[in-house]
Formats: C-alpha cells, sequence, structure tokens
C-alpha cells in the first residue's frame, strides 16, 4: 500500500478519537457572548454546589445549617435555578446555531445560482464542468462568458480558507468578473483590476488564486494570465502544455505585476482549468500525471475518468473542473 494512502487511512481511522480529545479539552462557551457565558458558567457553578451541600449536608460547610427538610429543599431549590440558567443559555445558543445552518443552506442555494448551470453552444467546442463544494458553501468560482469577436471568457478562482468568508469572497470575484467582462475583455486587464480591488476591500489575509483565459473559436488561440493558480494543462497535437503562474494570487500586493501570454488550441485539443482541491483528492505521488493520462483519453470519456479520480479518503477542499475540447473537424458539439 502507497504511505500517502496508507497515512490517509490510518488519519480517517483516528479522526474520531482525536476530535474527542480535542473537545474534551474545549471550553464550549467560549463562542457565546460574554453575557451569555457568565451566566452559562453561574448556572453550572450552583448546580456543582447543590452537589457539595447534599455530600456535607451544610449550605455553609462545616456549620450544619439548615437542619433536616429546609436542607434537601434548599439544596434542590439552588440546583433547579442553576439548571434553569444553564439550559436557558443552551437553548438560546441552539437556536442561533440553528439560524446560522438555516443562513449557510440559503448561501448554498444563492451560490449555486452564481455558477453557470447550462452552458451556451460554442461552435466547433464542446464544454464539460464539474462542480463539488466540500462544505455548505465553497469558495471556488468558475464561469464562461460570451464575448464580441467570437471571443469567449473562461474565469476560474479558489479563495483562501473555507467557509462563508470564503464564498462571500468568491461570490464578490464573481461580481467583479461579470460587471468588467463587457468593457475589460483582456484578461491581462481583468487580473489587475480584480487584484486592486481585493487588495483594497479584503481583508490581508484573505487572497484568491485565479486563471481568466481567452478563447478565440476561429483560431482556437488561447489568451491567458494566471494568478497563481494551479497551472491549466493543455493537451493537443504537440507536447503537453501547461499554463503557469504569470503572477501572483490576486488580493496580496495593489501593485502586483502579471503578464498575459498566449498558447494555442488546436483541433482535436483538449484542455484542462481545475482548482488544487482536484489534485489534492487523487491518490499516488504524481496526480497531474494521472490528470495528463486522463487527457489523452480518446473514447469521449475524459469528464468521466477525472471525477472517477477523486478519492473520498484525500477531499478535503472544494473541487471545480472546467474541460473545454476542440473539434478536429470545427462542427458544433453538446456542452454539459
Amino acid at each position: 500500500m502507497p504511505f500517502r494512502a496508507f497515512q490517509a487511512r490510518l488519519e480517517r481511522f483516528t479522526r474520531p478519537l482525536r476530535r474527542a480529545l480535542q473537545y474534551a479539552r474545549y471550553d464550549w462557551t467560549r463562542e457565546m457572548p460574554k453575557w451569555k457565558r457568565v451566566i452559562t458558567w453561574v448556572g453550572i457553578l450552583m448546580q456543582g454546589y447543590a452537589v457539595y451541600c447534599i455530600f456535607t449536608r451544610s449550605l455553609v460547610w462545616p456549620v450544619m445549617w439548615p437542619h433536616g427538610m429546609l436542607l434537601y429543599a434548599s439544596v434542590w431549590l439552588i440546583y433547579l435555578i442553576g439548571s434553569w440558567l444553564m439550559n436557558g443559555m443552551l437553548t438560546s445558543e441552539f437556536f442561533r446555531k440553528t439560524q446560522l445552518e438555516a443562513d449557510q443552506i440559503a448561501a448554498r442555494q444563492i451560490q449555486q445560482t452564481l455558477q453557470p448551470e447550462k452552458l451556451d453552444r460554442l461552435p466547433g467546442y464542446e464544454l464539460e464542468t464539474f462542480y463539488k463544494p466540500f462544505r455548505e458553501v465553497s469558495g471556488d468560482y468558475f464561469d464562461v462568458i460570451e464575448l464580441a469577436g467570437s471571443r469567449t471568457l473562461f474565469a476560474l478562482a479558489d479563495v483562501s480558507g473555507k467557509g462563508m468568508p470564503a464564498a462571500l469572497l468568491a461570490a464578490n470575484i464573481q461580481a467583479l468578473v461579470r460587471s468588467s467582462a463587457s468593457f475589460e475583455a483582456d484578461p491581462l486587464m481583468l487580473a489587475q483590476r480584480i487584484n486592486r480591488h481585493l487588495s483594497r476591500y479584503s481583508p490581508s489575509d484573505r487572497f484568491a488564486t485565479a486563471v481568466f483565459i481567452v478563447l478565440s473559436r476561429d483560431s482556437g488561440e488561447l489568451t491567458y494570465v494566471n494568478a497563481g493558480h494551479n497551472a491549466p494543462i493543455l493537451v493537443g497535437s504537440g507536447p503537453t502544455i501547461e499554463l503557469e503562474a504569470t503572477g501572483m494570487p490576486l488580493g496580496l500586493f495593489r501593485e502586483a505585476a502579471y503578464k498575459a501570454r498566449t498558447a494555442l488550441l488546436s483541433p482535436g485539443g483538449v484542455l484542462l482549468v481545475f482548482t488544487d482541491g482536484l489534485t489534492d483528492s487523487i491518490s499516488g505521488e504524481n496526480p497531474e500525471a494521472r490528470l495528463r493520462n486522463a487527457l489523452a483519453d480518446r473514447s469521449g470519456r475524459t469528464m468521466s475518468i477525472l471525477k472517477s479520480l477523486i478519492n473520498p479518503e484525500f477531499n478535503e477542499d472544494d473541487v471545480s473542473i472546467l474541460l473545454v475540447k476542440r473539434h478536429e473537424d470545427g462542427v458544433s458539439g453538446g456542452n454539459s
């Protein structure tokens, strides 16, 4: 068994135990507002004090006071008040968490509408996409936008982090791409504008890797900017080409420099654009090589092969795949 697969299985087997030990030391009141946290701990301490009084048979040790039924009635009242205080705060926190989960479900539904549900047909090309968020909401974004002059913009971004903050920033990038593509169809200008916006308006610890590719459909020429993203793979009649980074991730430095480069998607060629959730979820020592082997397949099952490479044991991130195939005869094909 490869070491990486053994390590993943061992981690998956021991994860419940490690989480139990982690939660055993975790103060579950830490996420509460301060006043709720204080009241909760007052309730817990009151219950503990009531148990202490039962064992010592005294409200104030070592004085044996009060006596008989009055002692037990007093202890029971103290315990009940403590229990009510604690349960009241926990119930309030439960409803708050439930509302957050409902908000996350609504956010996922909204985010799904931001991703292109149905792609327009491109004469002479075939598009396939795959999108699998790791949590309720995703920090991945991809888009296909029709431009003037028989051109198409492919945009794909991966925001650092997970959960709601990453999803909000991904939605921000989607809005920027959509609003800019109509008058800044050049990938270089697009990357520079989005980088300046994110550097100014996003937190300093948030950034995004991204790829912007403009396809001239008549010639198959690709003009691209890779902002620190996983290199898209281009397979054609010649050697396999990787569209390496031409600049740093978006949002790190306001005046970051980017370069636009060109490549050719020849007839019969395939372009694969993806997020690192794909390569991270592939077992083996060289996941990029397995991607290249999948792209070399000519049975028409390339996307199915790519999805079959995703190993649930390694999948701990969002996965987005955009696959562009150019037909050898230039005849229009279907999209999915």
